[in-house]
């Protein structure tokens, strides 16, 4: 992991960078940029953090994101 992606993530956890990036795109819009059905049907922070957990390729679509995200800012 690169110095600037370790900095973006430093200090957060996988449930403050999912509620930041609904805020952000709301579901339907994070959907869009990650397909992943627990953003499309019937979202929440909790089943979303489940799968993210368990599913490492989807948690880390999901910290790029939000590394992008932190860029703009």
């Amino acid at each position: 992991m690169s110095t600037a992606q370790h900095n973006a993530l430093h200090g957060k956890t996988l449930e403050q960078i999912l509620i930041e990036l609904v805020a952000h795109y709301q579901w339907q819009g994070l959907a869009e940029r990650i397909d992943i059905r627990c953003f499309k049907s019937d979202p929440s922070i909790k089943s979303s953090l489940t799968f993210l957990r368990k599913t490492p390729w989807a948690r880390e679509k999901v910290e790029q994101l939000y590394i992008k995200l932190s860029r703009k800012a």
